[in-house]
């Protein structure tokens, strides 16, 4: 009898050890779980969640071993806190706050709390060194905290694809052959975004304006009004004065015009 008792808390203790272990084992975050080469966050769920949105934020072209920021944005779902998983195709990846590196990806360092209504993290990539389109994936959780996974859900992000050229900037007219305007990154952001362009041969010498309005067609700030050569620019744009919402962007020069979406998330 005494044997079986022990058998008995014996058993106990063991289960509830890879309880323990299955509830906080992936607290530090796990790799292998993107579309890169995994089937999702599936500790937390079964299957991925319409209900979580995780989104890739960057510049979609980079020169050859250039280094960029970029995000990862998780909203919806439970999302008391949220942690994700990062790959690449080729390149070099870089954790910022809140990721560290693993398996030569990136994962959290521990469940990040919600800050107004998301989860955000920061990384640098920098591109490899030879010409091509690169692929950036990601998984991203969002988790209630209550001690185990009843209630969780998690989503993947829609792959970036990335072009990485030879060269370019404002003094090769040669590679700057479109007139572009790229996503904002991150987006949604709170309080700054970045927005990059480019302006070809044909529109070089040109008045360029780049400016944000409101969707009631407001004018709430003007980010550029200045001639430009041809070549690839980059614009930080400060919305602290700003209520959250929706926000369009637009550049024109000569005959072009293109306008953009932005979220800001407060």
């Amino acid at each position: 009898m005494i044997n079986k008792k022990r058998y008995i808390t014996n058993g106990v203790i063991i289960l509830l050890v890879f309880s323990t272990f299955l509830i906080y084992g992936f607290q530090s975050g796990i790799t292998g779980r993107t579309l890169k080469n995994g089937t999702g966050c599936n500790c937390h769920a079964e299957n991925p969640s319409s209900g979580v949105s995780v989104v890739i934020s960057g510049p979609d072209n980079l020169t050859i071993n250039e280094t960029a920021d970029f995000t990862v944005t998780i909203t919806g779902g439970p999302l008391v806190a949220g942690g994700t998983n990062i790959a690449a195709s080729s390149g070099i990846l870089t954790p910022m706050d809140g990721l560290r590196n693993a398996n030569n990806e990136l994962t959290h360092s521990s469940p990040k709390t919600s800050s107004s209504g998301s989860v955000v993290f920061n990384f640098t990539y920098t591109a490899p060194n030879s010409a091509g389109e690169v692929t950036l994936y990601a998984a991203g959780n969002s988790v209630n905290q209550n001690g185990d996974n009843t209630g969780d859900a998690w989503n993947f992000a829609a792959n970036k694809i990335i072009a990485v050229n030879v060269s370019t900037g404002v003094d090769d007219n040669n590679i700057i052959s479109s007139f572009e305007l790229e996503q904002n990154y991150p987006n949604p952001f709170n309080p700054s975004t970045t927005i990059v362009y480019e302006i070809p041969a044909d529109v070089s010498g040109r008045q360029v304006v780049l400016k944000v309005f409101a969707l009631s067609g407001a004018e709430v700030a003007e980010l550029v009004n200045e001639t430009k050569t041809a070549g690839r620019y980059t614009v930080s744009f400060d919305a602290s004065g700003l209520s959250s919402g929706v926000y369009l962007y637009r550049l024109n020069a000569g005959n072009y015009s293109i306008t953009k979406k932005m979220s800001l998330l407060k």
